[in-house]
């Protein structure tokens, strides 16, 4: 869905250091003529701080309640999904259901190098050594039988370590700032399938996994993987809030589309409303092993998907309509996001590109957690997992040296907007 924004916010001025903002109006008093009263942020418990009242003073500013001009677009707010709206990882819940149910196809000619333009030849061998004899190409694979155990093992050591099961890397070449080849392997091999297909796999996993218990591990292959997804309450309950308050609320997530669209509606966000890794597709509908494309990127040279400037580029696409080159780069403040809320640093450019409040959910990642507790501009809120919070970390972020990683893979300082290096930083919400 395409959105034109017209002038900034009624309520806002832009100055040099951010946002400045009218008094919102205080709980209890009455709302404005022809608005109803801010909705509250209700589930109280799990919310770090001030971060509840952060988030409320958020609705308060920009929703319902504090009336629209005539013309003036919705606010927007957008969530990653994995570890930020669920604990665990709704695409390593449907990777494991498709080995355990054989629902991965053997690729053309047998050549697992169809399958991604960045797997070594290493991993392709490795991976046609342990599969090949097991089904003729476009044929299912039986990775849930003793039989096919082995190939099953190989899959899931290239999909979750990214290394072979001998520790030969398994992918290589790739920006690391547009594209993650490990996470884009998982829609493309749901290539042969069509999009409502993969969304019924997706919710036989969702089921499984909502009705296991916390903690709970699964058989995959010889090995066991996690069984358990969790919605967090807090956040069903923030999304619902934004929802009634008049946001714009979306999901931006490294998952493929279909399995997000299927847990999505668990929060109330239509598929509409999601972007995933996207494939392309057959005319009869089946997907590739390409990806669609984004900005600069064209569909199926598989470099850009909703991976940290790609999720700025599919942001800018698909909420703001920016079109061409121009959707890898930041926007002005009134087609950004007010909101937005992740966990890793797969997230960093377009929680960076949110005018209002940036939540993380902190899963001790270097670069995300260096910005957000250097919090130059006063905008970012911290706050321990809702389910399992990791305990703290036991020495500084390496702001100063490595924790910034570069589109080639080097490692360096994390800067800020002005060139100066963000100092190292203590963990201090856990």
């Amino acid at each position: 869905m395409h959105r034109k924004w017209a002038a900034p916010l009624a309520l806002m001025a832009l100055t040099g250091s951010g946002l400045l903002w009218a008094p919102p109006a205080q709980a209890g008093q009455a709302a404005p003529a022809g608005h109803g009263p801010c909705p509250r942020v209700s589930v109280g418990s799990g919310w770090h701080g001030d971060n509840q009242a952060r988030l409320q003073e958020l609705v308060d500013r920009h929703g319902r309640c504090n009336p629209y001009r005539p013309g003036r677009a919705k606010p927007v707010a957008v969530f990653d999904w994995d570890n930020t709206v669920v604990k665990n990882d709704v695409g390593d819940a449907t990777m494991f259901w498709m080995l355990r149910n054989g629902r991965i196809r053997q690729p053309a000619a047998g050549d697992w190098s169809t399958t991604s333009r960045f797997l070594t030849p290493a991993a392709a061998t490795a991976l046609a050594g342990a599969c090949a004899a097991l089904a003729r190409p476009g044929a299912p694979l039986p990775t849930g039988t003793p039989a096919g155990a082995a190939c099953a093992d190989e899959i899931n050591a290239v999909y979750g370590t990214a290394a072979t099961r001998a520790g030969a890397p398994a992918f290589a070449g790739w920006d690391r700032r547009t594209t993650e080849p490990s996470y884009s392997w998982l829609p493309q091999l749901m290539r042969g399938w069509t999009a409502r297909e993969i969304r019924g796999f997706a919710a036989a996993a969702r089921t499984e996994n909502l009705a296991a218990p916390i903690g709970a591990a699964q058989r995959v292959g010889t090995g066991t993987a996690t069984g358990w997804v969790r919605y967090y309450d807090q956040q069903k309950d923030l999304i619902a809030t934004l929802r009634k308050a008049g946001f714009d609320v979306w999901i931006s997530s490294a998952s493929p589309q279909p399995v997000v669209e299927v847990w999505a509606e668990g929060v109330g966000i239509g598929a509409d409303h999601v972007m995933g890794i996207r494939n392309t597709t057959t005319r009869g509908g089946k997907f590739t092993a390409h990806l669609q494309g984004c900005g600069s990127v064209r569909d199926g040279d598989d470099t850009m998907i909703t991976y940290i400037d790609g999720k700025r580029c599919w942001i800018n696409k698909e909420i703001f309509g920016v079109r061409g080159a121009a959707a890898e780069q930041v926007q002005p403040a009134a087609r950004r996001q007010v909101f937005a809320a992740g966990d890793s640093d797969t997230d960093i450019s377009f929680l960076r590109d949110a005018t209002a409040l940036r939540l993380v959910v902190n899963r001790n990642k270097n670069e995300l957690m260096c910005r957000a507790y250097d919090n130059g501009d006063g905008r970012w809120i911290v706050n321990p997992m809702f389910i399992e919070p990791k305990p703290q970390k036991a020495g500084p972020y390496p702001c100063t040296t490595t924790g910034y990683v570069d589109h080639d893979g080097a490692k360096g300082p994390v800067l800020r907007g002005d060139g100066s290096v963000v100092p190292d930083q203590t963990d201090s919400v856990f």
